[in-house]
């Protein structure tokens, strides 16, 4: 009988065939089970294994003969197939569209509402004041019976309110003045933005990141790994990272495999064949941060004259939404008792508007009192919003620290000692930070707890030391010449 070569296997059929046995063997197979039912050969159900486990959130155990049992306690569904992982994947990808659309227009919206109707108001403002003046000076005496029409202090601070400071650009000019270089400035609408939905993510480049220092410390250890250290590198706990390390097998072709007294490991044997020899050290230092989030990329004067231009909008919408429910039309040759600002409004919109008073009400009031209002709670609630994101980046760079200390030195560990002077790593609660480190290590490794002389409880994770001294030992016996790529025996240019 001619056995094909795993090279010549149709891996679709493979693996299909692969996952109908482990289906059927939910409760546990091992490679030898799996090669049993399936007669394929032993080197593609070793290649398949790791990407049916990823897929279906399998369970690893090592039994006492040092084989790894692959087992489906959370039932056998499909991470990327089938009706429900396709439909999740249409509604991520329609609702990303759909927020980068919306975003874009609610932008371009947000900017001609600000500086649109800040303009407007002024123009009604002063185009009231001036057509004033104007009606005064051609008769005096002639004015509406108890119009009310009164220049006085409120014309005045209008008209020095335009000429100020506010209705010049706000970040000064461009290039050279003389023979002093200015600094570039942002583009206002950038500025605006930023006040209103804050910078870019500045973790938007973070999954290459892990990734990148997840293969480093692989590589500078003989492309192996534990989950120790895999939590250590992305702070996860030990459900968390057992699923994630599974998936980075599946990407970059790892496998399971457990050492002689039974410690599970990590092999990714092919990432160790670099034709570069620069120096891939690894340590502690290089463990990736989150970083945090600020609230704008603006400086505060730059935001207070926002503030301020909003407050402005925010003012005259008031003005004339009350004004407009209050007092209502202003009908001509009738005695008038209302606002002077608002009455000379309503004879200018009466020119060549049909219902000055539903303009007057809707334009002018509600819609930018409405938008006013949004213009404040948005930063509100994006300062709350980033300020629990940042704590929670916080405690899962802490954790990152505090997983790779305990697996540096997994005996006599103190709280105390889970520290890190740095801004990303300081959690609020520290207290509870160092609980949270050591219940998640505490699920894989289960401490012994003594107290010491000063009343401190002091963690022993004794089954930590003992894998780390095995994962040690493993490594010791592999090969370092795996790692070489061998003398060129072809080359296209030769």
């Amino acid at each position: 009988m001619k056995f094909p070569n795993s090279k010549h296997i149709d891996n679709a059929g493979a693996y299909r065939a692969l996952t109908e046995a482990l289906r059927k063997r939910r409760r546990g197979a091992t490679v030898a089970d799996i090669t049993a039912a399936t007669a394929l050969p032993l080197a593609s159900v070793q290649e398949l294994l790791p990407l049916a486990a990823d897929e279906y959130s399998a369970r690893l155990e090592v039994s006492e003969s040092g084989e790894i049992v692959y087992s489906f306690p959370r039932g056998f569904v499909s991470r990327y197939r089938g009706f429900k992982a396709g439909l999740k994947r249409f509604l991520e990808k329609s609702g990303s569209f759909l927020a980068r659309l919306g975003s874009l227009l609610f932008k371009v919206w947000i900017l001609f509402m600000l500086f649109g109707y800040f303009v407007l108001f002024m123009a009604i403002a002063l185009g009231s004041f001036f057509i004033s003046i104007s009606a005064g000076s051609k008769n005096s005496n002639n004015r509406r019976q108890g119009s009310g029409f009164n220049i006085g202090v409120f014309s005045l601070i209008w008209r020095l309110w335009f000429y100020s400071e506010l209705t010049r650009p706000a970040y000064g000019d461009y290039g050279r003045r003389g023979d002093k270089a200015l600094p570039a400035k942002r583009p206002m609408h950038k500025a605006i933005f930023s006040f209103v939905f804050g910078e870019e993510d500045p973790n938007g480049d973070w999954e290459s990141r892990e990734k990148k220092t997840l293969i480093a410390c692989i590589q500078s250890n003989r492309g192996v790994i534990s989950l120790p250290e895999f939590m250590s590198l992305t702070g996860q706990n030990s459900a968390e990272a057992g699923d994630a390390i599974l998936a980075f097998c599946a990407e970059f072709d790892g496998s399971p495999e457990a050492t002689d007294d039974g410690t599970l490991v990590y092999r990714f044997d092919k990432l160790l064949l670099r034709s570069g020899k620069e120096d891939r050290s690894f340590s502690g230092l290089s463990t990736p941060l989150k970083r945090l989030k600020k609230f704008s990329g603006n400086s505060k004067t730059m935001n207070a004259w926002f503030g301020i231009i909003n407050s402005v909008n925010l003012l005259f919408g008031g003005y004339f939404l009350f004004n407009a429910l209050s007092t209502g039309p202003v009908i001509a040759g009738a005695p008038y008792h209302g606002s002077w600002l608002y009455g000379m409004t309503y004879v200018i919109f009466e020119s060549f508007a049909g219902n000055p008073l539903s303009f007057i009400t809707l334009g002018l009031g509600l819609v930018p009192v409405i938008f006013s209002l949004l213009f404040w709670l948005i930063p509100s609630l994006r300062f709350f919003s980033e300020k629990r994101e940042n704590e929670q980046n916080k405690l899962e760079n802490f954790k990152r620290i505090g997983f790779g200390h305990i697996w540096d030195k997994p005996l006599r560990v103190e709280k105390a000692g889970l520290e890190n002077p740095a801004a990303e790593c300081r959690p609020a609660n520290m207290d509870a930070a160092r609980d949270r480190v050591i219940r998640d290590m505490g699920a894989y490794s289960v401490p012994e707890v003594e107290i010491n002389d000063r009343g401190l409880e002091v963690y022993s994770f004794r089954e930590l030391e003992r894998e780390k001294e095995a994962l040690e030992k493993y490594r010791a016996s592999l090969d370092p010449g795996q790692s070489e790529i061998g003398k060129t025996v072809f080359d296209s240019d030769a």
